[in-house]
């Protein structure tokens, strides 16, 4: 199956983090019964596929992405039966059902590290990526771990170190190693024959590294002080983005198209030249599509999405993702200082609803929550710990979603408490408030998801004339004979756009919040008038 006969191409998926989601057993963790019962809310927005993050056996240390078994479910989550139900009722709404498959790490508590880690000669030996001490025994070359500190845990029993690019608790598998590629291909194979409809790949640019183990060469770098973050203090020319990745993701390819219309999803890292391993990374021997937090880093700028949208020569690849649940909500990222909330959701639904490529909502952007503010005691996610305060971590993210504005937990949990707490500002956002009033962010994203679906030059189409100026982004898609052009205010402040054809040009309606205003044409029909934070959409006749 090509890229272009994908389901993926032009769909929006839903990304669900069960843990938050929605919790059926009160005990104040999100679980699959949740998920089954929330498809209905999912369902309703408009989406075409539904991505549903960890649920397998994990001590969470790293909250799902940690596993101990890759074809199992934690216990605290429900059974593998209540999966099958899952993928029976998405598919009676129409949704493509797509699970995480972790293929760079497990946890150390996972039965093949345990078989590893005590020698040299055992079956799972070189599952793992092992490597001698130097003379004076430290780790074999400098490379950091993302979360801090060395890359490298010492092993007493096997008198070597072992590789982790995450926490010391997460040991990287050895993808260079045949049996564990047909382990993973297995456990693929595993669940697609419950009739999931894909996977997304996680850390995809960690999956293979320099197999003579050199040390990274320095980054540059002008501070007074060392970042908090000293994984930044090095160029990664040899710990990731090996070109042995190609043959991890063709090996996957493979299995996945011994199923009619399944896809591969893949999560790069924000590494320099993302843009650019999108496009390698994407094709018939590898990921139908992929996407970076590249983006999502960036300021909210003109000249950064025009970037993004010219930086790939195969911009129907990206999946676009402005928030999820390793970054803070774009509500509170890119919210100029001082603007309307609502009026801001609508640019950011309405922008993600004529990008190209796929394009991934998180539970709870639909409602345009912002990020939680969590007291230091309150943090789960190791990354924060260890970087507080200068990095909050990404629980912010990852608080619970909220269902009912006056119930207990926002209607998540029946629990006295929750694994995360629910942040107060989200009651007044709860799904069945917003249900409620005509405008709402939930409103506006139906509707604009509406729009993406009605239109071919949206979920198809070409990408071009790309324009920045200034606050001002613009660029057109066309398909089936449909010519849109589509201009966005990223500024609070008033801006124009000198319209290069003439109309006649008719104007779509673009979902908005109540008294918003409109961007008008003037009377000589060269310039359009955009009001702060606002977005124009118009058919060419």
């Amino acid at each position: 199956m090509s890229q272009a006969s994908s389901w993926l191409r032009g769909a929006a998926l839903y990304q669900i983090y069960p843990l938050s989601f929605l919790d059926r057993n009160g005990d104040g963790w999100g679980d699959l019964d949740g998920v089954l019962d929330g498809l209905g809310h999912v369902a309703s927005l408009g989406v075409q596929g539904v991505w549903i993050s960890p649920f397998y056996p994990s001590p969470q240390k790293d909250f799902g992405y940690d596993i101990t078994d890759h074809r199992a479910v934690d216990p605290r989550m429900g059974r593998l039966e209540t999966v099958d139900r899952i993928i029976e009722a998405a598919h009676g709404y129409g949704l493509k059902v797509i699970l995480d498959l972790v293929c760079g790490h497990t946890s150390d508590a996972h039965p093949w590290f345990s078989d590893s880690r005590r020698s040299r000669g055992g079956e799972f030996a070189d599952w793992y990526v092992w490597a001698d001490p130097r003379p004076d025994g430290t780790p074999p070359n400098n490379w950091l771990s993302v979360f801090g500190g060395p890359a490298w845990t010492w092993e007493p029993r096997r008198r070597q170190y072992y590789l982790h690019h995450f926490l010391s608790s997460q040991p990287a598998l050895n993808l260079h190693d045949e049996a564990v590629l047909q382990a993973l291909g297995d456990t693929a194979a595993f669940w697609l024959e419950r009739g999931v409809d894909g996977f997304r790949i996680d850390a995809v640019d960690f999956f293979a590294h320099d197999p003579q183990l050199r040390s990274n060469p320095a980054a540059a770098w002008n501070g007074a002080e060392p970042p908090a973050k000293l994984f930044s203090l090095q160029q990664h020319l040899y710990d990731m983005m090996h070109p042995a990745i190609h043959t991890v993701l063709a090996r996957l390819r493979a299995v996945v198209d011994r199923y009619p219309d399944r896809v591969l999803l893949g999560e790069l890292s924000s590494q320099p030249g993302a843009a650019r391993r999108i496009a390698a990374y994407c094709g018939p021997q590898g990921l139908h599509a992929a996407y970076t937090l590249s983006l999502a880093k960036q300021p909210f700028t003109a000249q950064n999405l025009a970037g993004a949208l010219t930086g790939t020569p195969q911009p129907e690849a990206i999946c676009w993702s402005f928030s999820n649940h390793d970054v803070e909500r774009a509500a509170s990222r890119w919210l100029p200082p001082g603007a309307d909330p609502e009026r801001f959701n609508a640019l950011l639904a309405t922008l993600f609803a004529v990008l190209p490529g796929t394009v991934c909502l998180y539970q709870g952007e639909e409602l345009a929550l912002p990020n939680a503010l969590l007291a230091p005691e309150d943090l789960r996610d190791p990354f924060g710990i260890a970087y507080w305060p200068d990095f909050q971590g990404r629980d912010g993210s990852r608080t619970p979603m909220p269902w009912r504005s006056g119930a207990a937990n926002a209607g998540f949990s029946s629990a006295v408490e929750t694994w995360l707490p629910v942040a107060d500002s989200h009651h007044a956002l709860a799904v069945d408030a917003q249900e409620r009033r005509p405008g709402s962010p939930l409103d506006v994203w139906r509707n604009a998801l509406r729009l993406r679906r009605h239109h071919p030059a949206l979920r198809q189409g070409d990408v071009t004339a790309v324009e920045e100026a200034g606050s001002v982004l613009a660029f057109e898609r066309a398909a089936e004979g449909e010519e849109l052009l589509a201009v966005f205010n990223l500024s609070d402040r008033p801006a124009e756009y000198a319209l290069k054809r003439k109309p006649p040009m008719a104007a779509l309606d673009l979902p908005r919040p109540p008294g918003a205003p409109v961007p008008e044409v003037t009377a000589d029909g060269r310039t359009l008038v955009l009001p702060p934070l606002s977005a124009f959409l118009g058919r060419r006749s």
